[in-house]
């Protein structure tokens, strides 16, 4: 038995499981990777399937739990833990069933938790494991979000239009992931948005709706998107704003999109974020100018498009 994983259900009658996964932090640009993780959760009913304790996996001083009254109650508190927790959707329309976990990347012990990752895989006798990522790209918003990542298997790069990394550097939680499902002869899958640096403080339903519409043509099935397509469209509808009212913003914007021209063969990305490439991009190398500042201008403006609270 694992000293970590509870499981809420015995998982033998489920339908060649997909568990998909996802990590805040550094794997986790705009928020993109776990939103899009969050949403694929609530498309189809799910329920509680599973949990990782957190004891031994997080420094609390890093990942503080929080207090909240317990549900129907005004005096009686309980404690929430960063625990990794699972859902188990089983649509009627699919050939297959759905388990997502959303967590905060771990600080320790990096291998015991993939190893309980491993172990929930072995019980539900997971068909795949795909990881979620978004990560800083030295893009332009006005173009297409860009999906890159790793498959060990070239029928499923294929299908997920993914090609082979040439990544090689510092990794997270879904790089030791990854390898770790490969060596055990679990299949994986690693699936990330490429996401703007200078829109990084601020969650990104463009990159978010990406990664779920690319999930959807996996498991060959159709949902309806309408909020997250809304959220996104929103989200441009801001950004524009921003640019026609801003000299400076709107030739730096040009600068990406000419650096970077829109083509049909699309370029390979790196499975996880280059720190060269987003220290040359805040840099203002390529004669690009510095983004610090700019970045603190979008993120006031957005922040006061939000309405006001009652």
């Amino acid at each position: 038995m694992s000293q970590y994983l509870t499981l809420h259900e015995e998982p033998g009658q489920l339908r060649r499981p997909i568990i998909i996964m996802a990590f805040s932090g550094w794997n986790d640009a705009a928020e993109s990777a776990t939103t899009a993780a969050r949403y694929l959760g609530q498309i189809w009913s799910s329920r509680p399937f599973a949990r990782i304790d957190p004891e031994d996996f997080y420094h609390f001083g890093l990942s503080r739990p929080y207090v909240r009254f317990k549900p129907g109650s005004r005096t009686e508190r309980e404690i929430v833990w960063p625990a990794t927790e699972f859902s188990l959707a089983q649509p009627s329309e699919l050939e297959r069933d759905i388990v997502v976990g959303v967590a905060i990347e771990p600080h320790l012990k990096w291998r015991t938790y993939c190893a309980e990752v491993l172990e929930l895989a072995r019980r539900s006798r997971a068909s795949l494991v795909l990881t979620l990522g978004a990560l800083l790209a030295e893009v332009a918003h006005t173009r297409p979000i860009k999906l890159s990542g790793s498959s060990y298997d070239p029928e499923l790069s294929a299908r997920l239009g993914l090609r082979p990394t040439r990544y090689e550097g510092p990794t997270g939680i879904v790089g030791v992931l990854n390898v770790l499902c490969r060596d055990a002869g679990v299949p994986t899958a690693s699936l990330w948005a490429n996401v703007p640096h200078y829109v990084s403080g601020i969650e990104n339903p463009r990159a978010a709706l990406a990664l779920v519409r690319r999930v959807l043509t996996l498991l060959n099935t159709e949902a309806d998107l309408t909020d997250l397509r809304e959220a996104a469209e929103q989200f441009d509808q801001n950004l524009g704003s921003i640019v026609a009212q801003n000299a400076k913003i709107q030739e730096y914007v040009s600068k990406l999109e000419r650096k970077n021209p829109d083509e049909d063969d699309e370029p390979v990305a790196p499975e996880e974020p280059e720190a060269s490439e987003v220290a040359d991009a805040r840099e203002g190398k390529d004669e690009l100018p510095p983004s610090a500042d700019l970045v603190a201008e979008i993120e006031q403006f957005l922040r006061q498009q939000r309405p006001p609270t009652a």
